[in-house]
């Protein structure tokens, strides 16, 4: 095989170089170099694919390295992150004589993301449905709505967000929603562009601009909100387009 036809997994192993990075940061607690790193391993995730599209090259070799390097970038660390808010929580708890053992099996919760992202990109990879659009929640939606989480409540100013944020029982349920979505029968659409015309492509454009205008708005805040208007919309697409 040329050397240029390998160049998208070359990219795709920079997918997983930067999510493993991502994991060392998230063990220590530092979610924003974390955050950085998964989104440079995000931007690595799109851009193998639009490579690999323009050198019109696609193996098996191709597919399996991406589902490995999400697995690390979109899997792991959410569910370590997920782990280590759990985990926070409890500690500020532990002044009320919360028991140690407590601190350390609860936040092992966090992990079913882990499982579920494992699960559903397995799952992925044997579907052929899922070629122009999604059944079920992307991973990397998942992880990004994930590791948004502690970087609002360091810069949210809206109290009642960052009170559910530190809120376990609020953590464990948005645990078990996620794991849900990531492998429930829900359709979902792509943003890959066949052509750009706005008739065609108009409830793609409707999410971008609205995802701008909350992001420039909100902030970090923007990020679970912008997933939360993705699946509004796929819903209401299949339902009623």
């Amino acid at each position: 095989m040329r050397l240029g036809n390998q160049i998208p997994n070359y990219i795709t192993l920079g997918n997983l170089l930067a999510g493993t990075v991502a994991v060392i940061f998230a063990v220590d607690g530092d979610f924003k170099t974390a955050a950085i790193f998964v989104l440079i391993g995000i931007i690595f995730d799109f851009f193998d694919g639009f490579i690999a599209r323009l050198l019109k090259v696609s193996g098996e070799l191709g597919k399996q390295l991406d589902s490995l390097a999400d697995m690390v970038t979109s899997g792991v660390v959410p569910g370590i992150i997920m782990f280590k808010l759990i985990q926070s929580n409890l500690v500020v708890e532990n002044s009320l004589e919360m028991k140690t053992e407590q601190i350390l099996d609860i936040p092992l919760i966090g992990l079913i993301l882990t499982l579920a992202a494992c699960y559903r990109l397995a799952s992925f990879n044997l579907d052929t449905r899922q070629t122009d659009s999604f059944i079920g929640l992307p991973t990397p939606a998942m992880c990004l709505f994930v590791i948004s989480l502690p970087l609002i409540r360091m810069h949210s100013e809206v109290e009642f967000v960052n009170d559910l944020i530190s809120n376990n029982y609020f953590l464990i349920a948005l645990t078990c929603v996620l794991s849900f979505l990531m492998n429930a029968e829900l359709h979902l659409f792509s943003l890959k562009f066949k052509e750009y015309s706005f008739k065609n492509n108009y409830i793609k454009y409707i999410f971008l601009i609205a995802s701008v205008l909350l992001i420039f708005k909100l902030n970090f805040l923007a990020i679970p909100l912008i997933i939360m208007v993705y699946i509004l919309l796929s819903v209401f697409k299949k339902r009623f387009l």
